[in-house]
């Protein structure tokens, strides 16, 4: 492996790293690596969260490395393409919380990166957003198209992406395409400390996971269908330890302890 991404796990959060500095542009062998993290992360029980990030503080990343696509021929590009969503849909469908920590720009496939995670939370001041792939003469091709109009609607998806605009992190968080800036000082550990909210013994980690499987599955259903999936992934949480620890805990007038399980 190249080591264009780097894996650590703090307190029950895997922190991925995309590494390749200064803009953290990807090729197919950084999403390969992309792809092992996220599978490594999903199958330990000791990480609750997901967290991604780009190595330095210029970029979280800049999209699809441009020179590898310039020489490309159109089989490998849609290759690439498909790969890159195949990934993407896993981290999406990844029964795990999921946050992108903008300590940068995230323009083009990095936006489209951070947009299959569930939480965005940028550094203020340090980047700006969107997707400017038609001023390349094409569209965004991972997923920008379809995520992005599920964030913020249809016409204001299709401006932003018509005209290919950049927002600084501000704007996006008045947007919702953002949902929190925290302070260039302590940046790091500020993320940290959010991330850690969402982690045992404060949170119930698998409650988390199942209610995004419930958003991320149900918005794709009909509302009948919707409710079902809701009940059935409730009776599994009823049957949890985690769910005996909170009702035991509120009628204790206690704070509950979660185990994740």
């Amino acid at each position: 492996m190249a080591d264009l991404v780097r894996y650590e796990v703090r307190a029950g959060v895997a922190w991925i790293e995309l590494h390749a500095p200064p803009a953290n542009t990807y090729t197919h062998a950084m999403m390969r690596e992309l792809d092992e993290a996220i599978l490594r992360a999903r199958f330990d029980t000791a990480v609750h969260v997901l967290l991604l990030r780009g190595a330095g503080e210029k970029f979280f990343c800049a999209g699809a490395d441009i020179r590898m696509l310039q020489g490309a021929d159109p089989p490998f590009k849609y290759q690439f393409c498909l790969h890159a969503n195949e990934t993407l849909n896993r981290l999406e469908s990844t029964p795990k919380l999921v946050i992108a920590a903008l300590n940068g720009h995230a323009v083009g496939g990095g936006l489209e990166i951070a947009l299959a995670a569930d939480l965005r939370v940028a550094r203020r001041g340090g980047g700006r957003i969107g997707l400017p792939e038609v001023s390349l003469g094409v569209l965004p091709g991972t997923g920008g198209t379809q995520r992005l109009v599920r964030v913020l609607g249809k016409a204001r998806a299709i401006e932003l992406m018509a005209t290919g605009r950049l927002l600084e992190f501000e704007e996006a968080l008045s947007l919702g395409l953002i949902q929190r800036i925290l302070e260039p000082d302590g940046f790091e550990a500020q993320l940290e400390a959010w991330a850690g909210e969402f982690v045992p013994p404060a949170r119930a980690s698998r409650a988390v996971g199942l209610l995004k499987r419930a958003v991320q599955s149900g918005a794709e259903m009909s509302l009948q269908e919707g409710l079902a999936l809701e009940r059935e992934l409730q009776q599994r949480l009823f049957e949890s330890d985690d769910a005996a620890e909170g009702l035991a805990a509120y009628l204790e007038k206690r704070p509950p302890r979660f185990r994740g399980c």
